[in-house]
């Protein structure tokens, strides 16, 4: 069994009109070269600094939306499954948001959504975030069945953290929706996705934005599959680009055959 899955590395501006515009033309892309699942990452639809992130006009309420809504249209027209990277969406707290990855059906359903859990905080001396000002961090891990596959989520800065994809149990893939910053990117993207990959005996599939941005933020790129293995099957540099990734049933099954890790832990 194979499921084909596109990431779209986008380099997303301010302008939630422009990045929806840009993602329907790549969507439409990928679908007409047999994509199943396709994958955005995270701030797909507005790119922030760190001065900028309060301006949140663009956050949503779940099911209810402008980005939702275009994204649904897509996936129904295009009869693909979307994995929204992620959007903001509105929490009981005023002015705090939740950093929401969707998956949308073909039949224009969010079959689930995932709160970002780890909220990144990063000062190099040049470059300062924080995205607990803003942001709520969510609790909750998520997965979710495609095609026969079962898909973990998770979502950029969550990739340090090797106890969110052991909670999620035994997947066949998991998939990152990521802004990870070049400074953070060039030491450790590629080293981070590949042990994930390795320690839970699944494809990981890195969606990254791509780039340097008009806020003058500079993201890695890199898009990335890595298999059960962990070698590297696809690779994006930066820019923009569509990479596409072949998931296969059988390699999950030699892989853990051949060295049943997951039937080895001890602690839980």
């Amino acid at each position: 069994m194979q499921l084909k899955i596109a990431a779209l590395q986008m380099i997303s501006t301010r302008s939630v009109t422009e990045n929806l515009n840009k993602a329907s033309r790549m969507i439409a892309e990928a679908a007409s070269n047999g994509a199943q699942v396709i994958v955005l990452p995270e701030f797909f639809a507005k790119i922030t600094t760190s001065e900028d992130l309060h301006r949140t006009d663009h956050a949503e309420i779940l099911e209810n939306g402008t980005i939702q809504s275009s994204l649904k249209d897509l996936a129904v027209l295009h009869g693909i499954y979307i994995i929204a990277g992620s959007i903001l969406l509105s929490s009981s707290i005023t002015n705090k948001f939740y950093n929401s990855c969707l998956v949308i059906s073909p039949e224009g359903l969010t079959l689930a959504h995932y709160d970002k859990i780890h909220l990144f905080k990063f000062n190099d001396g040049s470059q300062d975030y924080d995205e607990s000002e803003i942001l709520l961090a969510g609790d909750q891990v998520v997965r979710c069945d495609i095609l026969g596959f079962k898909l973990g989520l998770a979502i950029c800065y969550d990739l340090r953290f090797p106890e969110l994809f052991r909670a999620l149990g035994i997947v066949d893939v998991i998939v990152l929706p990521s802004a990870f910053t070049y400074q953070t990117g060039v030491a450790h993207w590629e080293l981070l996705i590949r042990a994930r990959a390795v320690e839970n005996q699944c494809y990981f599939l890195g969606v990254n934005q791509g780039g340097m941005h008009e806020t003058g933020r500079r993201t890695f790129g890199h898009s990335m599959l890595a298999d059960p293995w962990g070698e590297v099957l696809v690779s994006a540099l930066e820019g923009e680009k569509i990479i596409y990734a072949i998931i296969n049933s059988d390699k999950i099954r030699e892989v853990r055959s051949k060295l049943p890790a997951l039937e080895h832990r001890r602690i839980s």
